[in-house]
Formats: C-alpha cells, sequence, structure tokens
C-alpha cells in the first residue's frame, strides 16, 4: 500500500493592524476590544487593503521558491457558519499570490516538498465552547496565508520534517510568531493510501495541535486506511479529527458531496498590482535564512549539535549574529548554547530580558580565548552578567579570576606535586590514565584553580615523559 500526504497550513502574519480593517492584531487582548464595524460584518462597511500583509506574503512566496502572480485579484468564499460574521470570507482563489513553489527538506538525503499555492485571506471570530459558544471578534479579519502543499510525500517523517522546515523558515522571515499552541499555526492533513499508482480516496484531519502529532495522526491514518482496504471496504471521503489522548483520528462528518463556495471576485477591492520594483524592494530586504546560517556556522567551525540549538533558539541567533564578526564564534556558540541557555530554561526567560550586553560578552569570549579565565571561572561570571550591569574586567578583577600562565611558576608546582606523589609516576610508566588525572588535580588544588589547565597539562604530561 502507498501512502499519499498533501497539508494545508494557515499561518497567521505578525501584523500590527488586521488585513483589511485598522483595528490592532493581537492574540493576548481582552475578547472582543480590537474590532470595528468592519470586523463585525456591519452592513455597507468596506474593506480596504493593508499593503504591509502584501509584503509579508511575499516574503513567504518568495522564500519558499514560488512564482508570483504580479496581477492579483481577491474573492469571496461564501458559506454561512456563527463564526464568519459576513457570511463570507475574502479570500484568493483564482489569483494566489504565490504558487508552484517548494521547501527542501532533509531526509535521509535532500528532498523537494512542493507547494501548490500560498494565498491571502482573513481569519474567522474564534468560538468559545462553554454551557454555551461565544465568539471573540478580535480574531476575525486577521491577517493569514495558506499555505498548500501537491500530494508528494509519502510518510510521517517528510510530513514532520516539511513543517518543521516550514516554521523555522517563516519564524526567521519574521512574518508569523508561528505559536501553534495559539493558533498562530493551524495544520490540516489529507491522507489517503492505494495499492496502484492512482491515488485513493483522501481523509482529511483538521486542526491538529502540534507538529509532533502531525506524524502520529498520519501514522494512524495510514494504519486504519491499509487495515480497511486489506479488510474489503471502501474508504469514504470524511473530515477527522485527532485525538491526542489515544492517538487516534475520530471522525467527524462524511463529505457527501462537495462544497460550492460560489466563489466571485470581491467587488469591494480593486486589483492589486506587484511592479516590478515593489518585487525587487521585498527581494532587497530578505533576512538571512537558516538555511545560509547553517552554511556559515559550519564554516566558522561551529559543531552541529550547536548550531541545531542555535538556529532552535532565535533569540540566541539574533544575539550571536550581533557578536559574531567581533569574538571568537566557536567559544561564543559554546557558552550561548551552555551555561546561559541553561539558565535561560532553568529561570524560564529570555536572553533580552536579561541584563547581558553584547560588549560585556565580547570581553567574556576574550578573556576565554585568551587562556586569561578558565571556563569554570567564566560559569561562575555569566550569571553575574546576566542579572546585574557589572563590567566583566571588574568582576574578574574582584575576584582575583585571573589564570596563571607563567612557565616557571607552573613548572615549580608540578616538580613539587610530582616529587610528592611517587606513585603516580608509578603508574604513569605503567600507562594507566588515572596518574595524569590525578596530579593534574592536585596541580589545580595547589593553585586554587587559577593555572591555566591546558597550558598545565601539557607541562606536567612533558615533565612525566622527561622521566621515563
Amino acid at each position: 500500500m502507498k501512502p499519499t500526504i498533501g497539508i494545508e497550513v494557515h499561518v497567521e502574519l505578525k501584523s500590527m493592524a488586521k488585513v483589511f480593517s485598522m483595528s490592532k492584531n493581537n492574540f493576548n487582548d481582552e475578547a472582543n476590544t480590537n474590532i470595528n464595524v468592519i470586523d463585525m460584518g456591519y452592513p455597507g462597511t468596506l474593506p480596504r487593503l493593508n499593503k504591509g500583509i502584501i509584503d509579508m506574503a511575499l516574503k513567504a512566496a518568495l522564500a519558499f521558491n514560488c512564482k508570483i502572480n504580479q496581477t492579483m485579484h481577491f474573492d469571496r468564499k461564501n458559506y454561512f457558519y456563527p463564526d464568519l460574521p459576513k457570511g463570507y470570507q475574502i479570500t484568493q482563489q483564482d489569483t494566489p499570490i504565490g504558487y508552484d513553489g517548494y521547501v527542501e527538506i532533509m531526509d535521509g538525503e535532500k528532498k523537494k516538498i512542493y507547494l501548490e499555492r500560498i494565498h491571502i485571506e482573513e481569519d474567522t471570530c474564534k468560538s468559545m465552547h462553554t454551557t454555551e459558544t461565544l465568539l471573540n471578534y478580535n480574531r476575525a479579519g486577521v491577517p493569514l496565508i495558506e499555505i498548500v502543499t501537491k500530494p508528494c510525500m509519502h510518510s510521517s517523517s517528510e510530513a514532520v520534517k516539511y513543517l518543521e522546515k516550514l516554521r523555522e523558515t517563516l519564524l526567521y522571515l519574521g512574518v508569523s510568531d508561528v505559536k501553534i499552541e495559539e493558533g498562530s499555526m493551524r495544520c490540516d492533513v489529507n491522507v489517503s493510501v492505494s495499492d496502484s499508482d492512482k491515488l485513493g480516496t483522501k481523509c482529511e484531519v483538521k486542526n491538529i495541535g502540534s507538529i509532533s502529532n502531525v506524524g502520529l495522526a498520519i501514522d494512524y491514518e495510514i494504519k486504519r486506511q491499509t487495515e480497511e482496504l486489506n479488510s474489503g471496504n471502501v474508504i469514504k471521503e470524511q473530515t477527522r479529527r485527532f485525538d491526542d489522548k489515544t492517538n487516534t483520528t475520530v471522525l467527524m462528518r462524511y463529505k457527501e458531496t462537495g462544497n460550492d463556495y460560489r466563489y466571485f471576485p470581491e467587488p469591494d477591492l480593486p486589483y492589486v498590482y506587484i511592479s516590478d520594483e515593489w518585487l525587487q524592494e521585498v527581494k532587497d530586504n530578505m533576512p538571512i535564512l537558516t538555511d545560509e546560517l547553517k552554511e556559515k556556522y559550519i564554516n566558522l567551525g561551529i559543531n552541529n549539535n550547536n548550531i541545531k540549538t542555535i538556529i532552535a533558539n532565535k533569540d540566541i541567533c539574533n544575539f550571536l549574529e550581533s557578536v559574531i564578526d567581533k569574538c571568537n564564534p566557536v567559544i561564543a556558540s559554546n557558552l550561548l548554547t551552555g551555561d546561559i541557555l541553561s539558565y535561560l530554561n532553568k529561570n524560564i526567560v529570555k536572553i533580552n530580558d536579561t541584563k547581558l550586553n553584547k560588549e560585556n560578552f565580547i570581553k567574556l569570549v576574550d578573556l576565554l580565548d585568551k587562556n586569561t579565565i578558565s571556563s569554570k571561572q567564566a560559569k561562575e561570571i555569566i550569571t553575574t552578567i546576566l542579572e546585574t550591569d557589572k563590567d566583566v574586567l571588574d568582576i574578574v578583577k574582584e575576584n582575583n579570576f585571573e589564570q596563571i600562565s607563567d612557565d616557571n611558576y607552573i613548572k615549580e608546582v608540578i616538580v613539587k606535586i610530582v616529587s610528592e606523589n611517587p606513585e603516580s609516576v608509578v603508574d604513569f610508566k605503567d600507562g594507566k590514565d588515572r596518574a595524569v588525572k590525578f596530579l593534574m588535580g592536585q596541580v589545580m588544588k595547589e593553585t586554587k584553580g587559577k593555572v591555566n589547565p591546558a597550558l598545565a597539562n601539557t607541562m606536567l604530561n612533558d615533565y612525566l615523559k622527561s622521566l621515563l
């Protein structure tokens, strides 16, 4: 049996105002405070297109390698539902802003997930179900882009990798916060199974709450449909939902007939003409995206685990980008993905909410790069500079943190320690690794941890070898 998967993703755009009105676009505000007569569908009101939405949608379309409709219009999608104030939704049916694009993923090898279209539309109200159903009009008119793939995926792994890449790219474009838990990125999955090259009957799974659950929903649907077909049953086109308590999909309704939305061009909005100059301006203002950043970090010698961690934390990545040309990038990445990220996670804060500034961070990296301080001392300094405005150099001076790198002094300490531990010399001659570790521990204890450990370790090994 061959599974085939297509995905539709709705992404709320991070604009100041809504797509067709001047109402504020903010998820966290009190219900029904960001509304006006346009959002509520009052008779006689006219929509007015927010140009910034076109710019955001263009960025997404370009990032996903789409062809651009430089002459486009909006359409009315007519249907009645309580969360649709006007009785229709303004969308783009015939002239999506982007089409025939692709997203490149790595799933064992490089693969292209082909996009059918990206179009702009408005969101509906948010329904809140208690003892009765309430409507929050704050979401009515919030700008969306819908990203629709072709039926070109054949496993849950491909689908998850695609959504991860999609989310990552949109986040770095700065057009959406893509918070699935808040509904600013919503996924519908179409799954079909067939024993031939002909596509099977698709079943749609709606509004899945996380990327990992998309994978679970797809695996369950493939298993369910395969068992149905093997039992001689016919798959009926249907809409299902994912139950995250049982990791199964549950029938919502059958699709007996196709929906007739009676699309027609939106009469209250003019055509939009995207000039070559406008398109070039958007291209010129495209940010660096993750593939380019990954390649840059690899060339700078940053290890793969650190790169994954940095890319997954956009605030950390932005901070690194602000200092990367002024200090050792490897040491900087180690600090950010190590002790600093650990502090942020433990205290549930973002790096921008701490006292850390670029100048202090660069000084800390330089002190480590020159072996002026040890990594242990840096660990103690980090908490202070995250919580206070204190200068790194003042902290080092106050705590007498500077490492000892005087060859003559280190040699004296090594000779003293070795002479006091003859049994360790015997162990070293017998090839036992623990001897050097023990002696290094004694050297660090003797110098109260202030000696340069790398230098001391090299000198200790050289001195022990001279005794052979």
